[in-house]
């Protein structure tokens, strides 16, 4: 049962961003801190230090104005729990330091709610922790602050080209 749910918030999750790609264009978004599926240090749960783990950002095409970046878990109980926004990110970005928000980009409120970078925490077990990057044909008119919705409701249909890494984090007793 727990894995039909799972899998449904996924699904939702997929549904959620799949009309955001125009073109299929792939970026890549990699870290220094953690491998593609493997474990995301303590450092950077909310219970620990709570900051972002340094991310490198490559292929943003020619014709972006912008980056966004999310950061979600699908598998809270909740559904779909958001821990970083962060838009209107210079194209040319190719590197987020560990503890830093690139110049000049708005962050938003996650689903804690607080802003900027909220870090795993997940209830129990073991859960995946995507980091999205989206490049954008456009900048977003959005204040510092704003919410998910709006974030995606922003960037529906000025996605351009797009990449994911996901990294797990385990519930701490």
């Amino acid at each position: 049962m727990q894995k039909a749910i799972i899998n449904g918030a996924f699904a939702i999750a997929l549904a959620a961003i799949a009309p955001f790609a125009a073109g299929g264009a792939t970026m890549k978004i990699t870290s220094s801190a953690f491998q593609e599926g493997g474990t995301i240090p303590d450092k950077f749960g909310k219970s620990e230090q709570n900051v972002n783990p340094p991310l490198r950002i490559e292929g943003a095409p020619a014709e972006a104005k912008s980056l966004l970046l999310i950061m979600d878990d699908p598998d809270a109980p909740v559904g779909l729990f958001t821990h970083w926004l962060v838009w209107n990110i210079d194209p040319k970005t190719t590197e987020i330091a560990e503890n830093s928000v690139p110049k000049g980009a708005a962050q938003g409120t996650n689903d804690y709610p607080n802003l900027g970078y909220g870090g795993p925490q997940p209830p129990s077990g073991t859960h995946r922790y995507y980091f999205k990057i989206f490049a954008l044909d456009r900048t977003l008119d959005l204040k510092s602050g704003a919410k998910r919705a709006d974030v995606d409701a922003a960037m529906r249909g000025h996605v351009v080209a797009e990449g994911e890494f996901m990294g797990r984090y385990s519930h701490k007793k």
